[in-house]
């Protein structure tokens, strides 16, 4: 006999976390983090050796509490997602869109004066951060990337920290991607025509080329790129002459690249943590020094390398803590005092503090502490076999308490396609199996992480192979008996939307249901309407994966892989899900397919957010969402619903 288990609320999967990413300052004092305030995470202060049990706002939802915590932004639009301390800790820096457009502003706060409000340091409509570098040696300047003189070119500035003036540094000819300052050079990373990247030295308007890489094998260039505290060489993850990606030294007088550090199976963990801030950084670097301390690989687990004698010592002792995966990294200039958070495949997180003089050890949160691990469902590395013959690493996640026989199923589909499911909690995961479905998610071709010839694999295989590999995980787990055939549904966000709609119109005698969740239906607009200064950067992926529609041919085959072509042989009812200001996947996609099975009265329900992006980022945002998929499939597969879903 099994009991399953109870129902846990949407909210409590996706309210906001009491406290969340807890990033050390420089000094090693203070403890900067997210904690809600007005229904909007906002970034927080409190003293390290403050009372981390007490509340982050006082009951009148303004004053600080006694014990010292200090709010230090008021944002009641929109949550922060990214912040970061300044190289002396005098600045709390943060970015901020409006309502999901992408277009990134630079903020300042002041730890000191959390009554002051925080500043816009780029206050420019339209205009996109798209990096910013601190200066250790000059901790009030930052160098940002912005293309505030044309929209498709970023130029390189110098932004003073105080007083917002911004002073320009370099002028894009046109072929530059993106910039990168070392000690003593400027750098600037092109594209020539073919897609290779060209890595120059800047003097005085002047280019020196260093090295050429292959568009083919550096997809999207030298990802990380982080400069040696001498400013002459550049770490980065390298694919040349092998399969993995390790970490390799480039010498910027030669270009020569020497191996620094590898994984006999894994690739560097890249180029996922770069592009998502839920993810931490492949390279852990020293605060103070700028040195290398350690490298991440991810196979079915984690593995951190440590390069340095002392993290080499340190890294034991954090792995102490917990059984999952180490997470966010920070510490202070001396590398002694050390702010950390695990990931694990049933627990939302911990965060420790650790101090290495003492070997002292205190828990400061946990981000969801009503979540209980064990009322949550385990996920389970597998590798499938492909009907061509190639591996599949996968996630297999079934609800807990139920016998894992002929379970509805949700095929979980992650975007990119150049991203990858990991052992990791995830809400939506845990969600899922908490409503009795069996969760499979399956790295198809194209996937990161598991070398260049899996990636590869995709070019010219959207709607194809890569549309097979998902089938073939199906049914491996149809006969594996634990998922019903008749009772699977393809959810998935982006590509993973894509790949939902391509399920439900080119095999829709396979799936019960489909959802598409800021999914592209037409590539051939998803490549025009790339954003104007990632058009050309787009050559070695949008244009090399799927087609160029400058081309005839091209173009016609890119449209034979839109679901948009082949709306009409949808039978399943379908679910669409999309941010109105999505500058990635514009609301079009959505509408035409919604508009096209409204036309014959094909069964669709639509969940348009005129108040997000491309990422639904706000609480009352993702509840509305989950409450809506969760209805969605309890209805067509037979799942439960929880009390907050009924009606």
């Amino acid at each position: 006999m099994t009991t399953p288990s109870p129902l846990i609320p949407v909210e409590d999967f996706f309210g906001l976390p009491t406290r969340s990413r807890a990033v050390l300052s420089p000094d090693g004092t203070q403890v900067a983090y997210l904690a809600p305030w007005r229904e909007r995470l906002n970034v927080f202060v409190r003293d390290l050796d403050s009372d981390w049990g007490s509340p982050d706002t006082a009951p009148d939802d303004d004053a600080s509490p006694a014990d010292g915590a200090r709010r230090v932004t008021s944002d009641t639009r929109r949550n922060i997602d990214s912040f970061f301390w300044s190289a002396d800790g005098r600045h709390l820096l943060f970015l901020q869109d409006t309502d999901g457009d992408e277009n990134w502003h630079l903020h300042r706060a002041d730890p000191a004066r959390p009554d002051e409000p925080a500043a816009d340091l780029t206050p420019y409509d339209g205009v996109r951060l798209i990096h910013a570098q601190l200066d250790p040696d000059r901790p009030d300047t930052a160098f940002v990337q912005l293309n505030l003189r044309r929209p498709d070119l970023i130029d390189l500035f110098e932004l003073d920290l105080v007083t917002a003036e911004l002073t320009p540094v370099a002028e894009n000819p046109g072929d530059v991607i993106t910039w990168l300052r070392t000690r003593g050079r400027l750098l600037a990373f092109g594209m020539e025509d073919g897609g290779d990247h060209v890595l120059s030295q800047w003097t005085e308007g002047e280019r020196r080329t260093i090295a050429r890489f292959s568009g083919a094998d550096f997809p999207f260039g030298l990802v990380p790129t982080v400069p040696t505290p001498d400013g002459n060489g550049l770490w980065a993850g390298s694919a040349r002459g092998s399969d993995r990606t390790r970490l390799v030294r480039v010498d910027l007088d030669t270009g020569e690249q020497t191996g620094v550090d590898s994984h006999p199976t894994s690739d560097l963990d890249t180029p996922r943590p770069e592009a998502d801030p839920r993810y931490p950084s492949s390279l852990i670097l020293h605060p103070g020094t700028g040195e290398l301390l350690g490298a991440r690989y991810l196979g079915a687990r984690q593995e951190v390398h440590a390069l340095d004698p002392h993290f080499a010592e340190v890294l034991p002792r954090l792995a102490e803590l917990s059984d999952g995966d180490l997470a966010h990294v920070s510490s202070d200039v001396t590398a002694r005092h050390w702010v950390v958070d695990f990931t694990h495949d049933r627990d939302p997180g911990v965060t420790w503090y650790y101090d290495h003089a003492t070997g002292e050890a205190d828990r400061l949160f946990r981000p969801y502490p009503h979540l209980d691990p064990a009322r949550l469902a385990p996920v389970t590395p597998v590798t499938l076999t492909a009907r061509d013959g190639l591996s599949l690493p996968s996630h297999v996640t079934l609800p807990v308490g139920v016998e894992p026989h002929r379970l509805p199923t949700v095929l979980l589909v992650h975007g990119g396609p150049w991203y990858r499911d990991s052992w990791t909690y995830d809400p939506e995961v845990q969600l899922l199996a908490n409503r009795g479905y069996a969760v499979l998610q399956v790295n198809f071709r194209g996937s990161t992480g598991y070398g260049k010839a899996h990636m590869q694999a995709a070019v010219g295989q959207f709607a194809g192979r890569m549309h097979d590999d998902l089938v073939d995980a199906v049914d491996h787990a149809v006969a594996q008996g634990w998922a019903d055939p008749d009772r699977v549904a393809v959810y998935g966000a982006s590509y993973g939307g894509y790949a939902a709609l391509v399920g439900a119109a080119f095999t829709p005698d396979r799936f019960a249901a489909a959802v598409s969740y800021t999914g592209m239906s037409d590539l051939v607009d998803l490549v025009e309407q790339v954003v104007p200064f990632a058009r050309r950067s787009a050559e070695n992926s949008y244009l090399r994966y799927i087609g160029d529609p400058d081309d005839p041919r091209q173009r016609a085959d890119m449209l034979a892989r839109s679901p948009i072509s082949r709306v009409d042989d949808i039978t399943a009812p379908v679910l669409l899900i999309q941010g109105a200001n999505d500058v990635r996947v514009a609301r079009h996609h959505s509408d035409r397919v919604v508009d096209a099975l409204r036309a014959r009265g094909a069964e669709v329900e639509y969940l348009l957010n005129e108040t997000e992006g491309h990422w639904f980022i706000n609480q009352d945002s993702n509840i509305e969402l989950y409450r809506t998929l969760e209805r969605f499939l309890a209805r067509h597969l037979g799942g439960r619903t929880g009390p907050d879903a009924r009606g």
